[in-house]
């Protein structure tokens, strides 16, 4: 649903649960809810809405602002969610990934062509010491990556049922986007990760 590029800010384990928890609320209500799948889904997406606009407002009320990837998926959810909720079809709200993943990729590749640090300037914070050539780098890698998460819930929703592509949301996507970022810590590492808060903290005793 989200799939942003996981940044900590401030306290990792917050920063977690309020891109997270929302989704995390959404597959248990649909798991835990009685009744046919549209019903899941229909209890599912309302708790979904309700969890996104919470996290909206406590990231709000605690931090003065809301980042920029949650305000996106905040929309998102809301807009496809209310129309998944009044039409009363699941389409809507399978679709949203996609266009949220496309929407996000469109926005990077344009930073890169106009030479203008999108990421960065969304995600600084949370990788600092980075180098401008790995902010390109970084940028590039999560402009594809969604492009490829967007084609893929294209295909999964519609060439499956739609318990399939929950579950393909939970245990493929999701820890495909974690492992992603995993997998680009070397390259931010070559790319001055970090640097400065080595320079900035003094030598441990035994060092020299």
């Amino acid at each position: 649903m989200t799939g942003a590029p996981p940044a900590p800010a401030g306290n990792p384990f917050l920063k977690l649960a309020l891109d997270l928890g929302p989704l995390v609320i959404f597959f248990a209500t649909n798991l835990a809810w009685p009744g046919p799948p549209i019903a899941k889904v229909m209890a599912g997406t309302l708790a979904f809405m309700i969890a996104t606009a919470a996290a909206i407002l406590y990231a709000k009320l605690r931090h003065g602002q809301v980042s920029a990837m949650l305000i996106v998926s905040g929309i998102m959810v809301l807009v496809f969610g209310g129309l998944t909720l009044w039409l009363h079809s699941e389409t809507f709200i399978k679709i949203k990934p996609t266009v949220y993943y496309f929407t996000v990729a469109a926005i990077l590749f344009y930073g890169l062509w106009a030479e203008k640090p999108t990421l960065q300037i969304v995600l600084g914070q949370a990788y600092p010491g980075l180098t401008a050539r790995g902010w390109t780098l970084l940028t590039r890698n999560w402009a594809i990556f969604f492009v490829l998460l967007g084609i893929a819930n294209e295909a999964v929703w519609r060439n499956s049922t739609t318990g399939f592509w929950i579950g393909y949301k939970l245990w493929g996507s999701l820890p495909a986007t974690v492992l992603f970022a995993i997998a680009n810590v070397p390259m931010l590492t070559k790319h001055g990760l970090g640097e400065d808060e080595a320079k900035a903290d003094p030598p441990l005793p035994g060092d020299g």
